[in-house]
């Protein structure tokens, strides 16, 4: 018979394991809230229809459930082997759950399938950089920042880019790259507040606002806040951003993954 605490237990904690840090820390998915039971409805009509098991791996990502969603990616590429958005989704969700190997491969494989998406040439920068491979996470960041596809996104691929170049010691390119601008209209998002930090529009104090309380929020304005010391050379002030980006517990953030990456290397 159940007891009142195992029945007043936390939702989340019904919910699978998808990542485990190597502190030990699990980190765990969402609880789906209609998104997968509808994708999934949708794809029972038609199971053979990519974009339908491309909503489907979607709809997992969204309440974190990355393996789940690899393994919906993995069965497109059964149906469809040549598609290259499948590797871009596949690739991204390898990333997430830190199998840097697999979503490399991935990554350069729908590449070379399809060169004009997107999302493959900014997720591969991101597996470059957390590689600590910032010459090869500047190229294709370069890549992907003329074909954003909104103000978000080029606010997100020059906010990398500029860290990619700087970290490859290419400092005049990274501030030619904030002069021009590339980034307007802003995207409003944690990367147009970073990069006001980058152009010495703000304090590193005041970067973060009010509103910025998600996990994800506070994982991703720490990271670029310590990057930025970290090129500015105060090591011990980085760290400090570093951690508190792991602290936020926002663990698919890029800037969570990168962090934890960073910690391991000081």
């Amino acid at each position: 018979m159940p007891t009142l605490l195992s029945l007043l237990a936390p939702l989340c904690l019904l919910q699978s394991v998808e990542y485990r840090s190597p502190a030990g820390v699990e980190y765990r998915a969402q609880r789906d809230t209609g998104a997968i039971a509808r994708a999934e409805s949708a794809l029972a009509a038609d199971p053979r229809n990519v974009d339908r098991i491309i909503a489907m791996g979607v709809a997992q990502s969204g309440v974190r459930q990355y393996k789940e969603a690899i393994a919906t990616f993995t069965h497109g590429l059964t149906i469809a082997p040549n598609n290259a958005l499948l590797y871009r989704w596949r690739g991204h969700r390898y990333l997430s759950t830190r199998q840097f190997d697999k979503a490399m491969d991935d990554l350069t494989r729908g590449a070379r399938l399809d060169s004009t998406i997107y999302g493959i040439w900014y997720h591969l920068g991101i597996v470059r950089f957390v590689r600590r491979d910032f010459a090869g996470a500047a190229a294709a960041f370069t890549r992907a920042l003329p074909i954003a596809p909104d103000s978000a996104e080029r606010s997100g691929a020059t906010d990398w880019l500029w860290m990619s170049l700087a970290r490859a010691g290419r400092g005049a390119d990274a501030q030619a790259l904030l002069a021009r601008h590339p980034d307007t209209p802003p995207g409003g998002n944690a990367y147009t507040q970073r990069l006001r930090l980058y152009r010495g529009e703000v304090s590193s104090d005041s970067v973060f606002t009010p509103a910025d309380t998600s996990d994800i929020q506070i994982a991703t304005l720490s990271y670029g806040i310590g990057n930025w010391y970290l090129i500015r050379g105060d090591t011990a002030n980085a760290r400090k951003w570093f951690e508190r980006s792991v602290a936020s517990g926002g663990w698919p953030a890029f800037g969570f993954i990168v962090s934890e990456a960073e910690l391991r290397n000081r």
